[in-house]
């Protein structure tokens, strides 16, 4: 096993008064990004060091986020900072700090694939956020392996974390990741849930594995697969990049998936039965000109689904939409069905199809869940970018009535969560990669520019402040016993408002 040999008398974890520990993507399995504490940090200066409590090395390129469990801080970065000599090319490395001090403990490192960018892209490290209980730690690695470890042996100062179990998803499930395998866990009961980031080759015309499976249900204590779904089949149009929510509705509890074929599907968390689904485009939109992929994840608020769609940063700017959609029905929750004369593409169709093709059209589904959904403001001609949803991958907000979603355009918008109604939009003039943190009435947002925006939390556009942190951000912040975590590309921030 490859792991950094650490000197374990001095790193025994003192056990704090936790409020509240953020222990997964999302804080929740909801994944309705909105912190219960109060007093948030809104001044800071990374430079000067006001208000830093700490601040850490990562690699060169982190993409997932922090989770804080029992004194540990954990995430997922590449291989840059080499700090196991052991271990020097490029890989993905799941690194622990102190949470008082930010005092580098442990890591893991995985090193890449052989076949390159196709399974595992150069330099990304590990993108998927971690999942905690108690000691017990699951993530996704770059490798496209679902790992469980055992940290107490960290946190007590008695030896290294220990691996639980491990399952290859390529070699045991015959997946075949595009790019990278990215899914952040979410649990209910005993069974955890990945997303397993199966899709196309390196023509992006072909799917090597259409019927491996798009969503797994793993034990937690050994690994064992409790079910699976391949709904998606030889419809996967790029990758599976999304993460689930967990949410329990009508008394029974869902497991929600964005998968590759730009459907939310929904399972019965214990038996993987589908309960509805859902397609986040109009019929009558074609790949990859118009009709988008769901990377972010779908948030869940009552009864009500919030989730925009999007495409890979690679495949650049474009129109997007953002749905609501009351989830208590079964069956196609769609805003529409297919027409009578729709005929299905052939597979791969979709994949190569002509610009200005069109090969789907839609008519109303009477069945459907849609509450209200936004693309562009009604009315013929020409919009501009900041007066239309534009393709995301960020999960949006939901707080005091309102849902905050930024862009990839560089937009965030605030929309009435009842209605749909936008109220105002801001142009952070930088892409946003991560999703927004809603603290005590605040907006927390950061961009590639590494600036972090703070807005109120209301329908008036007011912003509080913003500060840069010296190097790009693809993450979002966390609060959690007071502190606030920011992330860059390479380093991970501990901000505390000091009195």
């Amino acid at each position: 096993m490859n792991l950094l040999k650490i000197s374990l008398l001095s790193l025994t974890v003192a056990a704090p008064a936790f409020t509240a520990d953020w222990t997964m993507w999302g804080r929740t399995p909801t994944r309705n990004m909105v912190a219960q504490e109060k007093n948030p940090p809104t001044d800071w200066d990374v430079e000067s060091k006001k208000n830093v409590r700490w601040e850490a090395q990562l690699g060169s390129q982190s993409y997932g986020n922090p989770i804080v469990v029992n004194g540990l801080v954990i995430v997922g970065t590449n291989n840059e900072a080499k700090r196991d000599p052991r271990f020097t090319d490029d890989g993905g490395v799941l690194k622990v700090f102190r949470e008082s001090d930010g005092k580098f403990l442990w890591q893991r490192f995985g090193a890449k694939l052989k076949a390159g960018r196709v399974n595992d892209w150069p330099f990304q490290g590990i993108c998927s956020t971690a999942y905690a209980e108690g000691d017990l730690v699951w993530y996704c690695t770059n490798r496209c392996e679902v790992v469980c470890l055992d940290i107490s042996p960290l946190r007590y100062g008695t030896g290294e974390p220990k691996e639980v179990w491990v399952v290859d998803m390529m070699g045991q499930l015959g997946v075949f990741p595009h790019n990278m395998t990215s899914a952040s866990i979410a649990a209910y009961e005993d069974i955890i849930y990945v997303i397993t980031g199966n899709g196309v080759d390196d023509t992006h015309k072909n799917i090597p594995a259409p019927r491996a499976p798009a969503i797994v249900a793993f034990e937690k204590k050994t690994g064992k697969v409790l079910w699976q779904d391949n709904s998606p089949g030889e419809g996967i149009l790029h990758g599976q990049w999304s993460s689930v929510a967990v949410a329990e509705v009508n008394g029974r509890p869902l497991v929600i998936a964005p998968l590759g074929d730009a459907w939310v599907y929904a399972y019965d968390a214990r038996t993987g039965q589908k309960v509805w689904w859902f397609d986040a485009n109009l019929k009558d939109t074609v790949y990859p000109t118009t009709r988008n992929e769901l990377i972010a994840t779908p948030v869940i608020v009552g009864n009500r689904m919030y989730i925009a769609n999007g495409q890979d940063p690679e495949h650049g700017e474009g129109p997007g939409h953002i749905w609501c959609v009351d989830i208590t029905k079964t069956g196609d929750i769609s805003l529409e069905l297919p027409a009578d004369d729709f005929i299905k593409p052939k597979p791969g169709e979709e994949l190569i199809a002509p610009q200005g093709a069109t090969v789907r059209r839609g008519k109303p589904n009477p069945n459907s869940g849609v509450v209200w959904h936004f693309s562009r403001p009604a009315g013929e001609g020409r919009v501009k970018s900041k007066d239309r949803m534009n393709r995301t991958i960020s999960t949006v907000a939901v707080a005091n009535g309102l849902v905050f979603a930024p862009d990839f355009s560089g937009f965030l918008h605030c929309f009435d969560a009842e209605t749909g109604q936008r109220y105002w939009t801001y142009d952070m003039e930088a892409a946003m990669w991560g999703s927004p943190l809603v603290i005590d009435n605040k907006v927390y947002l950061c961009d590639e520019d590494g600036d972090v925006a703070i807005f109120e939390a209301s329908k008036e556009l007011n912003e509080i402040a913003t500060h840069n942190l010296g190097a790009a951000s693809y993450c979002s912040p966390v609060f959690v016993n007071n502190t606030l975590f920011l992330m860059t590309r390479d380093k991970l921030y501990a901000i505390e408002q000091k009195p």
